[in-house]
C-alpha cells in the first residue's frame, strides 16, 4: 500500500560533537558524505526513492538553514519545506511544529518521521516495514521501527515488544533506557527487545491529541509558535518567543512511553545511528585487513582501523584498533574503543574559548563558501568559491581593507556604485569603508583569492546594507 497521502519529516538537528573533528556544532555530521555522492541527509530523502511520498518537511537549526536549503536543491526536494527552529528543544517539539504544519494544507496525512544522519543499509527492508506500518498508523496507531539487534549493543535504547497486533507488528510492551553489557546480552538471548531506532509513523492529528494529552505545555508552545510563523525564501520561520519557553522532550517520553497505541514493527535493515566513530568503522566497508581508508591514505602492517585524510596524504604504520582523523585544522588519534570519549575533547575546546569545535576551516554560505588558507597579526588570507548566479551582500567593514585576485570565473563586482567585470587574474582593492558587493554572473563557480588587512578581521565586522538571502543588518 503506497500513497502520497505520507509525509516525511527528518529531523535534521544536531550538535557536531560524536564525529568531531569531521563534524562541528556548525556542521553536524548530517551533512558528512560518508561514502558515495550524497550527504547523509540527502540519502535519508533519497532512500525513499521508489515509494510514492509527499515532499518531506525538513526540521533543522536557524544555524544550519543554507546549508540544508543547498543539499535539498541538489537533490531536487526543495519546495519551501524547511522549518526553522530558534532553539534545538529535542525531537517531541520539532514533530509537533511538523504536524501542525502538514494539518494546514487540509489533509491529515500520516507523517513518516526519519533521522537525518543514520545509515540505513536494506532499503528493500526499510520499505517493508514501511508498507506494514501503514494501514496500522492509519487506524490511529503510533508506530515505531525497532531493529533486530545483531550484537549486545549499550549504546542503544531497547523496545520490548508485546502481543502481535497483525503479521510483522507487535505491540509496545516497554521503553529500556541503555543497558550494561550484561543486560544487554540477556536481551539478544531473549529475543523479544529491539534496538530503539528513533523511526517513527503516525497520523498527524493522532500525534497531536496523545502529545496534548501527555504533554500539554509542549503542544501549547507549538502550536503558539505556528499561528504568527513566516515565509522567508524556502524556510518557515516560526515565532521565537513562544517555542524559547517550550520544554525540551524526546517523542519517547513525552508521548510513547505514556500512550496506549503503541505499535512496534521489527526491521533487519543494515541500522545504525553512527554515534561514534566505532559505529561508523563498523558500518563502512572495511579492506582485508579490516582496515576503513577515506581519502589519501597509505597503511602498512596496520588492521581494523578507520583513518580519514581531508586533504593530505596519511601513512600509518603498525597500528591496530585506531581511529585516526585528519581535517584541515585538526586531528584525531584515539583507539577505536575509546571513540565515544571525543566529547570530552570538544567541552575542553569549549571551555578554553577555541572555535575548532563549532566551524570547520571551510565555511560555508549561502552563496558558496570560503576557506581561510592563513592568518597572522593584521591579515587574513581566504579562498572564496562563488557559485553561479550566486551574490555576496552588498556591505561595507569598519575596520579592514581587501585585497580581490580572480582565480577562475568572472567576477562581477560593484565598489561605491561602480561596476567592475572582472576574469581570471584580474583583481582589484576595496578600502576601509567602501560599499561593495560580489556577484557571479557566470555558469561555473567564482574562484577568487581574499586578502584582509586591518585592526580587526572578525566576522562580525560585516555591515550587510542589502542581501538576498535575508540577512541585512537591521
Amino acid at each position: 500500500m503506497i500513497t502520497k497521502n505520507i509525509v516525511p519529516v527528518v529531523l535534521a538537528g544536531g550538535s557536531g560533537t560524536r564525529l568531531w573533528p569531521l563534524s562541528r556544532e556548525q556542521y553536524p555530521k548530517q551533512f558528512l558524505t560518508l561514502e558515495g555522492p550524497h550527504s547523509m541527509l540527502q540519502t535519508t530523502v533519497e532512500r525513499l526513492r521508489g515509494m510514492e511520498l509527499g515532499m518531506p518537511i525538513v526540521v533543522c537549526n536557524e544555524n544550519h538553514r543554507f546549508l540544508v536549503a543547498e543539499h535539498l536543491r541538489q537533490i531536487e526536494t526543495l519546495d519551501r519545506n524547511i522549518i526553522l527552529e530558534p532553539i534545538g528543544r529535542n525531537t517531541a517539539p520539532a514533530v509537533a511544529l511538523a504536524a501542525l504544519h502538514a494539518l494546514e494544507k487540509g489533509h491529515d496525512p500520516l507523517l513518516l518521521v526519519l533521522s537525518a544522519d543514520h545509515i540505513i543499509r536494506d532499503i528493500r527492508a526499510l520499505h517493508r516495514g514501511i508498507n506494514t506500518a501503514i494501514p496500522i498508523a492509519s487506524k490511529g496507531q503510533l508506530v515505531t521501527f525497532g531493529i533486530v539487534p545483531t550484537k549486545p549493543e549499550i549504546g542503544y535504547g531497547y523496545i520490548k515488544q508485546g502481543d502481535p497486533v497483525t503479521a510483522g507488528a507487535y505491540r509496545v510492551s516497554k521503553f529500556v533506557e541503555k543497558p550494561t553489557l550484561d543486560t544487554a546480552n540477556a536481551y539478544l538471548e531473549e529475543g523479544h527487545y529491539l534496538w530503539n531506532s528513533g523511526i517513527f509513523m503516525f497520523q498527524a492529528s493522532q500525534f497531536l491529541t496523545e502529545l496534548k494529552k501527555f504533554r500539554p505545555d509542549i503542544f501549547d508552545a507549538c502550536k503558539a509558535s505556528m499561528l504568527n510563523k513566516q515565509i522567508d525564501l524556502d524556510f518557515i520561520r516560526i515565532d521565537k518567543n513562544p517555542f524559547t519557553s517550550c520544554p525540551s522532550d524526546s517523542i519517547d517520553y513525552s508521548v510513547m512511553e505514556n500512550t496506549t497505541n503503541a505499535t512496534v514493527i521489527p526491521i533487519s535493515a543494515g541500522w545504525s545511528d553512527v554515534g561514534t566513530f566505532a559505529a561508523l568503522w563498523d558500518t563502512l566497508p572495511n579492506d582485508k585487513q579490516g582496515n576503513t581508508l577515506l581519502g589519501d591514505v597509505i597503511a602498512h602492517d596496520s588492521h581494523n582501523n578507520l583513518i580519514i585524510s581531508e586533504n593530505v596524504l596519511l601513512a600509518a604504520v603498525g597500528i591496530d584498533d585506531m581511529v585516526v582523523i585528519q581535517t584541515k585544522d585538526a586531528i584525531l588519534v584515539t583507539p577505536r574503543e575509546r571513540s565515544h570519549e571525543v566529547k570530552q575533547i570538544v567541552s575542553r575546546l569549549k571551555s578554553e574559548g577555541r572555535t575548532e569545535h563549532q566551524i570547520h576551516r571551510q565555511v560555508y554560505r549561502p552563496w558558496g563558501h570560503y576557506d581561510s588558507i592563513d592568518s597572522g597579526k593584521r591579515y587574513q588570507v581566504k579562498r572564496i568559491t562563488v557559485l553561479p548566479g550566486a551574490k555576496l551582500s552588498v556591505q561595507l567593514h569598519h575596520h579592514r581593507a581587501e585585497h580581490w585576485v580572480v582565480v577562475s570565473g568572472t567576477a562581477h563586482v560593484t565598489l561605491d556604485e561602480k561596476k567592475h567585470l572582472l576574469t581570471e587574474n584580474q583583481s582589484i582593492y576595496l578600502p576601509v569603508g567602501s560599499i561593495h558587493s560580489l556577484e557571479n554572473p557566470g555558469k561555473i563557480p567564482l574562484e577568487l583569492i581574499e586578502v584582509q588587512v586591518g585592526s580587526y578581521l572578525g566576522e562580525d565586522d560585516i555591515v550587510r546594507l542589502e542581501d538576498r538571502y535575508g540577512r541585512a543588518n537591521s
